[in-house]
């Protein structure tokens, strides 16, 4: 798409604006998370680098979710500044469409839906992965050189962990409760046991000691004996709805969020564990490939509002708070129908259906906008005047 200099005057303002918006807003939520990892450092004797990685790996994501909506922040302050400035008003004089002025907004929509799909299909499940390895390294640090003697210390939620004293670098009279599925508690109990590392992951390995299981469904408690037992600390990750890891012991499986998008087009459907949770791969794969939509609804919905040339007369304010509130729509609806796509294949189709039918209906009131504007005027003043009501009693208070 050759841009003249009109398309890179308004794409350089709406670029700048976009990468301000998506920085200032990624700083903010991630120094918000990043507080609540402080217990790395004072809680589980970890360093400032670890620290910083952890919460770092975070970040894939969030820049994955605030992208689309720093882009249609910075589609509205573009098009308001253009406004305010007279610009647009002398570009329709000169004869420009309005949709011509979408040029320019496409090229860094398209940007903005790469950088999207490149976060949700390669780099936040290689990020997610990066993390659950990192922060079972970080568990067997915790066990083996910060729990003291006879502390019970929740390594988890739900999991709480135990040892009478520390001969070398053996742990002696280890007591561990598991307590993630509450249909099946389970207790460990084991003479000693020392944390080891094989094939880049990190165990506890137990000896002389017993497992019991109580099955609450059937009232029954099975209790195992074992000379050696060696528990995978990234089996202690895993959710309490059958997560990864419960009950194999030495295995560790990958929940779907760390997994590759190829393996989930390629999942084993003879898989264990897929078995229980296909809801969750299902909802995962179709979140992933729907997320590079939403960069495009948010950006026409936004030029939809206020593309055209306008005085303040006009319901500017008007339209803007009905495009905020149209976004605000979308990505409740696509959270509810990514939340309800676990159990219903028709919901992981509305995670494609909400951003395109933004899509189309943003592009008619573009092309068709001086017939469809005032029926959409008549259906969102009911709803904007009370926003705006508050609006003026908060700027007389």
């Amino acid at each position: 798409m050759l841009l003249n200099r009109l398309d890179r005057y308004i794409l350089k303002i709406a670029a700048v604006a976009a990468i301000v918006l998506l920085l200032g807003l990624t700083g903010v939520i991630w120094v918000t998370q990043a507080l609540r990892e402080v217990d790395l450092i004072t809680g589980k004797g970890q360093t400032v680098l670890i620290f910083l990685t952890v919460t770092l790996l975070s970040l894939p994501a969030l820049l994955a979710g605030i992208a689309p909506v720093a882009l249609f922040m910075s589609t509205l302050y573009t098009l308001n500044k253009l406004n305010g400035d007279s610009e647009l008003i002398v570009m329709n004089a000169a004869g420009v469409a309005p949709h011509r002025v979408t040029r320019p907004f496409l090229v860094l929509t398209m940007a903005t839906a790469v950088i999207v799909a490149w976060m949700t299909i390669s780099v936040m499940p290689a990020s997610f992965r990066t993390l659950r390895d990192l922060i079972t390294l970080i568990r067997a640090d915790f066990v083996a050189n910060v729990v003291k003697e006879g502390q019970f210390v929740s390594l988890d939620s739900g999991v709480t962990f135990h040892y009478r004293e520390k001969v070398g670098d053996a742990l002696v009279g280890i007591f561990m409760q598991d307590r993630r599925d509450p249909t099946q508690p389970s207790i460990y109990l084991a003479e000693r046991g020392r944390t080891v590392e094989a094939e880049g992951q990190s165990f506890l390995m137990l000896e002389k000691g017993t497992i019991q299981r109580e099955a609450k469904n059937t009232n029954t408690t099975s209790i195992i004996s074992f000379e050696r037992y060696a528990l995978n600390l990234s089996a202690l990750t895993g959710d309490s709805s059958g997560g990864p890891g419960e009950g194999d012991g030495d295995k560790v499986v990958y929940k779907p969020r760390e997994r590759s998008t190829w393996e989930l087009l390629n999942q084993n459907p003879n898989e264990p564990y897929y078995k229980i949770q296909e809801g969750r791969f299902r909802a995962e794969l179709h979140n992933r490939l729907s997320a590079p939509l939403y960069p495009f609804a948010f950006m026409l919905i936004a030029f939809a509002a206020i593309g055209e040339a306008r005085t303040t007369r006009q319901g500017r304010a008007l339209a803007i708070q009905a495009a905020i509130m149209i976004v605000g729509a979308t990505r409740l609806a696509a959270y509810a129908a990514w939340t309800a796509s676990v159990r219903s294949p028709f919901a992981a189709a509305l995670l494609y259906i909400l951003p395109i039918a933004a899509i189309l209906l943003a592009i008619a009131f573009i092309f068709y906008g001086e017939r469809l504007r005032p029926v959409l005027s008549r259906v969102m003043t009911p709803l904007t005047l009370p926003l705006a009501h508050l609006a003026s009693r908060f700027r007389r208070a």
